[in-house]
């Protein structure tokens, strides 16, 4: 069982991972301001389901795997790293064309992008299984503090995946609600709007490229 010191390394750990900017906060914050709190919730919602999956598979075995198999877990960076820079680019190229129809007075809606369309439960979910900061926090740093001599690892896994899950429904909750405030502004503003998505789009493709150069 985990001792204090080791308890609080990895709570300390966590709030840090949890804190730095990352594909799950960048698009519930996202989210919450361009369609609301509700939506913001269902996008936490999927972003907690992922981080869920991600730590069971750490947790029967899956972290091992890939680090015996460099191979396997090439593949999995380079489509994960791939699709977050396809949302990226998407959103970049709708940022710049909302910003365009903004600029010449054009007030027809415009066309949802790749990361404001869609259901956001769904969205988020492939969102966190392919977000790399959480990937190599379960891979590298999750199952470090798991004594494989504990008779009972499961209750380890459960309390350090419980410590995860309050530590990341509280701070996606805040930015559900600073969304919310920020939402009323983005309506009026359609060119902050614009901007808003473009430099959604930019984090994702730096996130994507972060993820395809990302080692265990």
């Amino acid at each position: 069982m985990l001792g204090i010191t080791d308890l609080t390394t990895y709570l300390i750990g966590t709030l840090i991972v949890i804190l730095l900017p990352g594909p799950n906060a960048m698009y519930v914050l996202s989210v919450a301001a361009q369609r609301g709190k509700r939506a913001g919730f269902a996008a936490a919602g999927g972003v907690v389901s992922g981080d869920f999956i991600l730590m069971t598979l750490a947790a029967t075995g899956a972290a091992g795997l890939l680090q015996a198999n460099p191979a396997l877990f090439a593949v999995v960076k380079y489509i994960g790293g791939g699709y977050l820079a396809w949302l990226g680019v998407n959103m970049l190229k709708s940022g710049i064309l909302a910003w365009s129809r903004a600029r010449r007075g054009d007030e027809s809606p415009a066309k949802a992008s790749a990361l404001s369309g869609g259901h956001p439960y769904r969205k988020a979910l492939l969102i966190s299984l392919m977000n790399p900061k959480a990937i190599l926090f379960f891979v590298s740093f999750f199952v470090q503090f798991v004594d494989p001599a504990y008779p009972h690892p499961a209750v380890t896994f459960a309390a350090l995946g419980a410590i995860v899950q309050c530590c990341s429904i509280a701070n996606l909750s805040m930015l559900i609600l600073l969304g919310d405030k920020l939402a009323a502004a983005f309506r009026r503003r359609r060119k902050l709007t614009a901007a808003l998505g473009g430099s959604v789009g930019a984090v994702f493709v730096g996130f994507g490229a972060k993820l395809a150069a990302a080692s265990l």
